[in-house]
């Protein structure tokens, strides 16, 4: 994305990414990463139920449809929405590198309007990764991957610890992600959003 914050811009030191070897293959789908997020649990009656599948390399595409629930303007998506779209998408590429990250930064360009009933296709990468920084890019567009662009974004994630969530996390949450047998599910709940 031009003119993003120099906070965005990988340093000299910044390696290319490397898809993880047992990450999910192209055209599969990530899954949710916990039952309760706003952005991809099914548990959450007004969520968005963000879909998204493994792309080539270290990128994926999603999708989610705006529902009445997500307007901001009358029959229109709120931004913030939007942004959650596009942060729940960019936080889901660090799944293909089997990084537990949080976002750091998220700067969002809203390029034109994205009417209620709409479907959002998303396409997202991870463009370098330096040390614990890794940064990445995402466009929404309108109408199927190759219609018009409403929104981007650049990020930049911070890989951190399992601590970090169950240090900060409300118990009875923290609690019932820990228990979960489900090793991949487990391990996911704990991956995206400071």
């Amino acid at each position: 994305m031009s003119g993003s914050s120099p906070a965005l811009e990988p340093p000299a030191d910044a390696v290319r990414p490397v898809r993880h070897p047992d990450a999910p293959a192209p055209g599969q789908p990530l899954g949710t990463h916990y039952e309760h997020c706003f952005g991809c649990g099914p548990g959450q009656p007004h969520g968005l139920h963000l879909d998204a599948r493994a792309g080539d390399g270290v990128s994926l595409t999603a999708e989610f449809t705006v529902k009445a629930a997500h307007q901001g303007a009358p029959g229109l998506a709120h931004g913030g929405v939007l942004a959650t779209a596009l942060d729940e998408t960019l936080g889901s590429l660090n799944w293909l590198l089997r990084t537990i990250a949080v976002t750091g930064r998220l700067e969002t360009d809203f390029v034109r309007p994205v009417p209620v009933g709409t479907t959002l296709h998303l396409e997202a990468e991870v463009t370098a990764v330096a040390g614990r920084k890794i940064y990445s890019t995402a466009t929404g567009r309108l109408g199927g991957p190759e219609g018009p662009v409403a929104v981007r974004a650049d990020a930049l994630f911070i890989e951190v610890k399992v601590d970090h969530f169950t240090d900060h996390g409300r118990e009875e949450e923290i609690r019932a992600a820990m228990s979960d047998p489900d090793q991949i599910r487990r391990t996911r709940a704990f991956e995206v959003n400071p």
